[in-house]
C-alpha cells in the first residue's frame, strides 16, 4: 500500500531513516508499494534475455502511407507556421519577437503558472541569432522551418557560458561547449534563448523540485505541471515558444505535455543523439519535442534527429526519415488499426479514461479501426521502469555524492534506498524489460498503433505557497507514470495529444507506434489535431508570438 503524500519535515524524517542502518524498513515499504519485489517471481513467459544495447524491436515491416501528402492542420495561434507567415508578410521580425519575449519574462507574465519556466537565459546570444535570422527573412532566404523561431531547451543540455544544473542547486560550473542539440538548432536558425526548468536530476514526473522555484500548471496555480520537462511544457503553453526541447525517461515529455494541454513526442530510442546531455547515461531517456502543434514537433525533430558518431546507438540504417514524418501530417487514419488493451485502460481514473476514449472514438469516426489486444505483463512496466531508471540515475550520480548534502531530501531518499536494492531486483527488471520488448513487438505485428491514456489521473494538487519543499507522493507518482514506462523500456516512439478537459484540467491521449515508426504516431496525433477532437482552451497568460508588432 502506498504511503500518503508527505512534505517538509516528514520527508526529512524519512530521509534520515533511509540513510540510517534501518533503511531496509523504508526500502521494503516503498518496494512493496511500487511492486518492485515480485518481478523475479513472474512466469518464464514474462522474461527475456537482456540486451546490451536496448534497441527497439519492430513487430512488423515498415508501414507506409498514401503516395501523396495529404492536408496538414490549418495553422493555429502560437505555432511556428503562424510565426513564419508573420515573418513572410513582414508583420513582425525575429528581433521584435525576441525583445517581446524578454519584456514578458522581465515583467513576470506567467499566467497561472505563477513562476518563470526558465532557469537560465541567454539574451545577448539569442539577439545575435535573431539579427542574422531577420536578415535572411528580409532577403527571402530563411534556412528552414525553425529560422527565427524561439526554441528553449531543457536544462540538461550544455550551452556555452551557462551552467547545466539539471534541476540541482550545486551544478554551477559554466559549460564550455554546446550540446549537439543546441548546435543543430542554431545551425537551423532557431533562437535558443533560454534553458527550462527540470525536476532534480529529472526524477519527479510531477514537477516537484525542492531546489528551484518551479512553475505550476498553466491551467491552475495550485496543481502540478508535470515533469521532468516542466519548464519546456510551461513555456510552450504560455506562448513563449511554439516548440521546446524536452526529454523522456519515464514519461517526462508526455506527462507535462498532457497536463498542460500540448502535443509531445518521445521518438524512437536514440533517434536524437545525446552528446552534451547530462541525463544521457541511461538506456531509457529519449530527447524529443513538446509543441503547440504536431507540425511543430516534426519541424523540431527533423532538425535535431540523425546519427552522431559520438553516440553509436544513433546509427540507424539510413538517415532520419524526415520526409516520411512530414508526409504523415496529412496521412489520416483511414484503415489504421489501433490496439486497445481494456485491462490497461481500467487502471485510469474513470473521468480520465472517458475523455481519452472519446478522443479515440473521434479517430474511429475518421476510419480508424479499434482492435482489442492484450499486452502481456504491461502492468509490470512501471515497476521495471522505476528499478531501471533509478539504478541508472544512481550510477550517473556516483561521482556527485560529495554534493549529497546539497541535494533535495526526496532525491536523497531514492539514492539511500538504492543502496539496499539487491542485484536480483535490478536484473529481474532488465529481464522483464526484455520480455516486454518481445511481447509488445508481437502485439504491434497486428496493429499500427497502441492507444492508452497518457496519465492515469489528473494533475495532483500542489498549493502555490508550497514552494521549494521536498515532497514524496507515491500515489501521484504512480498515476503519472502508469502508462508511460512501457514505451521507454521498449524504446518505441510514443506521443500525446490533448483529449479534452476534466474539472478545468487537461487530459491526454497517448499513441504508441512500432519500432522506428514515428510516422504512424505523427499521423495519429495530427489527425486528432486536424479534426479538433480534443482541443483545449488557451490558458490564462497565453500570448501568440505572431501577434508581436514589427517594432
Amino acid at each position: 500500500m502506498a504511503t500518503p503524500r508527505l512534505s517538509g519535515g516528514l520527508v526529512s524524517a524519512i530521509r534520515i531513516l533511509a540513510e540510517s542502518p534501518l533503511r531496509g524498513l523504508v526500502w521494503r515499504s516503498m518496494g512493496q508499494s511500487y511492486g518492485l519485489f515480485g518481478l523475479n517471481d513472474l512466469p518464464e513467459e514474462a522474461h527475456g534475455v537482456p540486451s546490451l544495447e536496448e534497441r527497439a524491436v519492430a513487430g512488423a515491416p515498415p508501414r507506409t502511407g498514401p503516395d501523396e501528402e495529404g492536408e496538414a492542420a490549418a495553422p493555429r495561434k502560437g505555432t511556428a507556421r503562424a510565426l513564419r507567415l508573420a515573418y513572410q508578410r513582414q508583420g513582425t521580425t525575429p528581433v521584435a519577437v525576441l525583445e517581446a519575449l524578454r519584456a514578458r519574462v522581465e515583467r513576470a507574465e506567467f499566467g497561472k503558472a505563477g513562476r518563470s519556466p526558465f532557469i537560465a537565459l541567454a539574451w545577448a546570444r539569442a539577439h545575435a541569432l535573431a539579427e542574422a535570422s531577420a536578415a535572411r527573412w528580409r532577403a527571402g532566404r530563411p534556412l528552414g522551418p525553425l529560422d527565427g523561431v524561439p526554441v528553449p531547451v531543457k536544462d540538461e543540455h550544455d550551452m556555452v557560458g551557462l551552467p547545466t544544473m539539471g534541476g540541482t542547486r550545486w551544478r554551477t560550473q559554466l559549460a564550455g561547449q554546446d550540446s549537439l542539440v543546441v548546435q543543430r538548432l542554431e545551425a537551423a536558425g532557431a533562437l535558443v534563448y533560454g534553458k527550462t526548468h527540470t525536476t532534480e536530476w529529472g526524477m519527479s514526473p510531477l514537477g516537484f523540485n525542492p531546489c528551484q522555484p518551479m512553475p505550476r500548471n498553466v491551467y491552475s496555480r495550485d496543481h502540478a505541471p508535470g515533469g521532468s520537462s516542466t519548464g519546456s511544457a510551461v513555456a510552450v503553453a504560455l506562448g513563449m515558444a511554439p516548440v521546446a526541447v524536452g526529454s523522456d525517461g519515464g514519461g517526462s515529455i508526455r506527462i507535462p505535455a498532457a497536463m498542460n494541454g500540448l502535443f509531445g513526442l518521445k521518438p524512437n530510442f536514440v533517434r536524437v543523439p545525446r552528446a552534451g546531455d547530462i541525463f544521457a547515461d541511461g538506456t531509457v531517456s529519449h530527447i524529443g519535442p513538446i509543441g503547440r502543434s504536431v507540425e511543430d514537433l516534426v519541424d523540431l525533430l527533423g532538425v535535431i534527429a540523425g546519427p552522431d558518431p559520438r553516440d553509436p546507438l544513433s546509427a540507424y540504417p539510413g538517415a532520419a526519415p524526415v520526409a516520411s514524418w512530414r508526409a504523415a501530417l496529412g496521412r489520416g487514419v483511414q484503415g489504421v488499426r489501433i490496439g486497445v488493451d481494456e485491462a490497461e485502460w481500467a487502471d485510469a481514473a474513470p473521468e480520465v479514461a472517458r475523455v481519452a476514449d472519446e478522443a479515440l472514438r473521434g479517430l474511429e469516426r475518421e476510419g480508424a479501426r479499434r482492435v482489442s489486444v492484450k499486452v502481456p505483463y504491461a502492468k509490470e512496466a512501471p515497476a521495471a521502469g522505476v528499478l531501471v531508471i533509478a539504478n541508472e540515475t544512481m550510477g550517473g550520480l556516483l561521482r556527485c555524492l560529495p554534493h549529497l548534502p546539497e541535494m533535495g531530501e526526496d532525491l536523497r531518499i531514492i539514492l539511500a534506498l538504492l543502496r539496499g536494492c539487491a542485484t536480483e531486483h535490478y536484473f529481474a527488471a532488465r529481464s522483464v524489460r526484455a520480455g516486454l520488448r518481445r511481447n509488445l513487438a508481437a502485439v504491434m505485428a497486428g496493429v499500427d498503433l497502441l492507444a492508452l491514456p497518457t496519465t492515469a489521473a489528473l494533475p495532483p494538487a500542489w498549493p502555490f505557497e508550497e514552494d521549494q519543499t521536498a515532497i514524496v507522493d507515491e500515489v501521484a507518482n504512480q498515476q503519472a507514470v502508469r502508462f508511460s514506462f512501457l514505451a521507454n523500456l521498449t524504446g518505441l516512439p510514443a506521443g500525446t495529444a490533448p483529449a479534452g478537459m476534466v474539472d478545468g484540467l487537461p487530459v491526454g491521449l497517448q499513441l504508441v507506434g512500432d519500432a522506428h515508426d514515428e510516422a504512424s504516431v505523427i499521423a495519429g496525433l495530427a489527425a486528432v489535431e486536424r479534426l479538433g477532437i480534443g482541443r483545449v482552451p488557451d490558458p490564462d497568460g497565453f500570448v501568440p508570438l505572431e501577434s508581436v508588432a514589427r517594432g
